[in-house]
């Protein structure tokens, strides 16, 4: 066969396999035997083989996976990934119906979908081909899975059909079915490996794993339930599923288009049954509006659409024993207490402890030892005792008084006026705090030291290497090399063991030098300060400056900056006043970045004072380049269209809503030849 007539004929087999894929996975319609199946798949591996040329990165054959990943890079949505307003009731429901009807002053339809119990993932097509799939992560980025994703049999690496958009990027929820799932946990206790314990632990940690092989070999399945895209011609949500579908894509088929919020119910009320039936795990109906028009009209909070909502199955209730209670110490130092219960089976896994999460709680449920209480999974993730069998209790049972003492250092509790947990003051001098605090400061949002994660922290504090982040950078070759410790099995997995050796301690002590780079903001971040978060130490470091200066700070000169208030103002002020801390910058500044650069702090102009902006299309340029050019010269990047909004800069192919809302508001929309005018 010449390469000619190998090119035509590995991309016609690439094309009946993804049809017989989309068939048997998608629509469980096979046309043609296994055997045959498999025959046409061999024909195709073997012409790529001697073919290598015509391979193709969206190639049935990719499906079996192979490539390793070190790590998972971070890749920003086109869209930003948001969540949704969950509810438990019907009275619930109803009222986001009134809501909903009194905005649109008419009376929309709705589309219920089944709330699948996985993993969200987002992937992206460029005319036709997939090329990238993203975890959530924190909503705007998330971490690069494509090569396990791409493994999954009901996902086609290409697409076929009609108005097929150049670039969309789609959503979905990865599961692990039941059959697949029994499997896998009678495999690895045969392995003699720690079972899953339910099926969307198995399909996060199997998304995540490093090798794709091992992800090919696992019956991960996927259901697509939105679309979005920059050529958004779709008049409802409806008609975007549908035209889903018709692209070869996995749409389930219990969707229903309801009339009336009484259907919607009655729709609840069926698979509220009917959810035992189903090959895999549902948490609840997701409700939408339909009309695409409707849902522009509605718009968006900061976190979620006002045109959705989730409503969640009422969590499984189990009755068991309270044994005792232990107390954990977290990087704060707030103190959590924990119910150590006789194990119990609930919502398919077992159960043996339970968050109390704080003084109050437990004065509530008057709790004693040896009750016989209530256990509930909130939201069916986090188990929690809801109430107790006072009719069980014994006479003699000894009713639960909190601690004065910190578990850990001994150090007498405090309770700040107005706020439910219980702190250890001790921020200094209790392990479980130093420990946490170093673990914050090399987190990935901070230092992103990423090479002494997995319990590395906790080996350097047991040896007295580390007990400050200023130990780290006094650390050497010879101080690391050779330390080993075995940690203990977690209930359910195998010890293990972690050793220091030549590789390890040169990525670590690279890891500590480049940290040396990273800017003020997130340094400040790091030190891991009560209350201030990432957000919040952008806004001290842009206005301050230096470290320094932010450290003789008054409450009146920090209460002036926007979302600053009394809180995070006396926690800062409480934290640097302490003569412990000003020993730690000192011995930091030699090492870290402690003021901004020049460029984010000198402002070019206040032309765009105060303005706001907000971005979206294609530039030439990158919109991080765009938006820092914004802020220094006075303006404000904003999320989300909405009143507070002075002009929607558009680029190439932006999207109608974003455009179609722009002018509702009446806010300005200006190209980016318009904006560079405005700076000059």
């Amino acid at each position: 066969m010449d390469k000619s007539s190998a090119k035509g004929r590995i991309n016609e087999l690439v094309s009946i396999i993804e049809k017989h894929n989309y068939k048997y996975y998608v629509l469980s319609q096979p046309e043609i035997s296994d055997y045959d199946f498999d025959m046409l798949l061999e024909e195709l591996i073997r012409l790529e083989k001697d073919y290598p040329e015509f391979i193709s990165p969206n190639s049935p054959t990719q499906k079996v996976g192979g490539d390793i990943s070190k790590e998972f890079q971070q890749v920003e949505h086109l869209f930003p990934m948001l969540s949704l307003g969950n509810t438990y009731s019907e009275e619930e429901i109803r009222e986001f119906d009134k809501r909903t009807k009194k905005l649109l002053h008419n009376d929309p339809e709705y589309v219920c979908e089944l709330k699948y119990d996985g993993v969200s993932i987002s992937i992206t097509y460029e005319n036709g081909k997939f090329v990238k799939a993203v975890t959530r992560g924190d909503g705007t980025k998330g971490d690069d899975v494509t090569q396990n994703v791409k493994t999954i049999k009901v996902l086609p690496h290409l697409l076929h059909g009609d108005n097929i958009p150049e670039l969309l990027e789609i959503r979905g929820e990865i599961y692990y079915p039941h059959n697949g799932f029994n499997k896998l946990n009678e495999e690895r206790i045969k392995n003699g490996e720690a079972p899953f314990a339910n099926p969307r632990n198995a399909a996060s940690g199997t998304v995540k794993t490093l090798d794709s092989s091992i992800v090919a070999k696992r019956p991960l399945s996927c259901f697509i339930y939105y679309l979005m895209s920059h050529e958004d011609s779709f008049i409802s949500h409806y008609e975007k599923l549908e035209s889903l579908k018709s692209w070869g894509l996995p749409v389930s088929n219990d969707i229903k288009v309801c009339k009336a919020i009484d259907e919607v119910l009655q729709y609840i009320q069926d698979w509220d049954t009917k959810r035992q039936q189903l090959p895999y795990d549902i948490d609840g109906i997701v409700i939408k509006v339909n009309a695409s028009k409707d849902q522009l009209a509605l718009g968006m909070t900061a976190k979620s659409p006002r045109w959705a909502i989730a409503y969640k199955f009422k969590a499984e209730r189990v009755k068991t024993k309270l044994l005792s209670i232990s107390y954990q110490v977290g990087r704060t130092g707030a103190i959590t207490p924990v119910a150590n219960l006789e194990a119990v089976q609930l919502a398919g896994t077992t159960v043996k402890r339970a968050s109390l999460h704080n003084a109050d709680i437990i004065d509530q449920l008057n709790l004693h030892i040896g009750d016989s209480v209530y256990v509930e999974k909130g939201g069916e993730i986090i188990p929690k005792i809801v109430g107790i069998a006072i009719e069980d209790r014994e006479a003699d049972s000894n009713v639960v008084n909190f601690i004065s003492h910190c578990p850990e250092c001994n150090t007498v509790l405090v309770r700040k006026e107005g706020e439910a947990a219980h702190y250890c003051p001790n921020e200094d001098g209790c392990p479980p705090q130093i420990k946490g605090k170093l673990e914050h400061f090399i987190s990935r949002n901070a230092l992103n030291i990423d090479s002494l994660g997995e319990g590395k922290i906790e080996m350097l504090f047991d040896n007295n290497l580390v007990r400050t982040p200023s130990d780290l950078y006094l650390l050497t070759y010879d101080s690391l090399i050779g330390l080993e410790k075995t940690f203990k099995a977690e209930e359910g997995k195998k010890e293990r063991k972690v050793s220091f050796k030549d590789k390890t301690v040169k990525n670590i002590l690279q890891g500590i030098q480049n940290s040396k780079e990273v800017p003020f903001e997130r340094v400040l971040f790091g030190l891991g300060i009560r209350h201030i978060g990432r957000t919040v130490a952008k806004k001290l470091a842009k206005n301050f400056k230096t470290i320094d200066q932010l450290l003789i700070a008054d409450h009146e000169s920090l209460i002036t900056i926007d979302e600053i208030g009394d809180k995070i103002a006396n926690s800062l002020i409480e934290w640097s006043t302490k003569e412990e801390h000003k020993k730690l910058i000192n011995d930091l500044k030699p090492y870290l970045q402690f003021e901004m650069e020049e460029s984010d702090t000198v402002a070019a102009s206040s032309k765009l004072q105060d303005k706001g902006f907000v971005i979206s299309g294609k530039f030439e340029l990158a919109r991080d380049a765009i938006k820092n050019e914004i802020e220094i010269n006075g303006g404000r990047n904003l999320s989300s269209i909405s009143s507070k909004t002075d002009y929607l800069l558009a680029g190439e192919k932006i999207g109608p809503s974003k455009l179609a809302k722009a002018e509702k508001l009446g806010i300005k929309i200006i190209s980016y030849e318009e904006y560079k005018e405005m700076l000059k």
